[in-house]
């Protein structure tokens, strides 16, 4: 096997970007303290069409060199939105028939492997800061709590890798629907 080059890749254009039909996924990132953790989102929202991320709390926003350097690009492609409290977009969010799904580990969650996303529905995916989690007032106004299932010594992942496991999953079984 040959390695692609990358004028092979068929990458989009900014334009044909913005232009595209969009995933059917928000992100929301509740208080995330690590730049290169929202660049990275940035980067998979983009590689997976993500309709919107919504940064708030302390979540630092763009332009900033340390989001740049893991975003490369992708905040100039993907819609963003800065917004102080969580709590209240997710309220308007929901308002706008939006499930909302924390991603946490709590009580009566639902893992992420038995997750049946529907096609119709518009889904905000909420990830939370990287030493308490999603807030306790944004799980219980959530509409589920996913959980991805780990099976190690550890029980946390990287908020930018649970992202993209995320991301990558519900974009699979959407897709796998059409």
């Amino acid at each position: 096997m040959r390695k692609l080059k990358n004028e092979e890749l068929g990458r989009l254009e900014i334009a044909e970007f913005k232009a595209a039909e969009k995933t059917p996924i928000i992100i929301i990132l509740d208080n995330i303290r690590s730049l290169n953790n929202i660049g990275s989102v940035f980067r998979t929202s983009d590689a997976f069409l993500i309709e919107k991320i919504y940064l708030c709390g302390i979540t630092a926003t763009p332009p900033h060199n340390d989001i740049r350097k893991t975003a490369l690009g992708s905040t100039e492609t993907v819609d963003w939105e800065y917004v102080e409290n969580t709590i209240n977009l997710v309220e308007k969010l929901k308002a706008e028939s939006i499930k909302v799904c924390s991603i946490e580990q709590a009580e009566r969650a639902t893992m992420l492997n038995t997750f049946n996303p529907q096609s119709k529905t518009k889904y905000a995916f909420v990830f939370g800061n990287e030493v308490k989690g999603v807030a306790q007032n944004v799980v219980d106004a959530s509409d589920v709590v996913i959980e991805i299932p780990q099976y190690g010594t550890k029980h946390s992942l990287n908020i930018s890798v649970s992202c993209g496991i995320v991301v990558w999953d519900v974009h699979s079984k959407l897709n796998s629907k059409k």
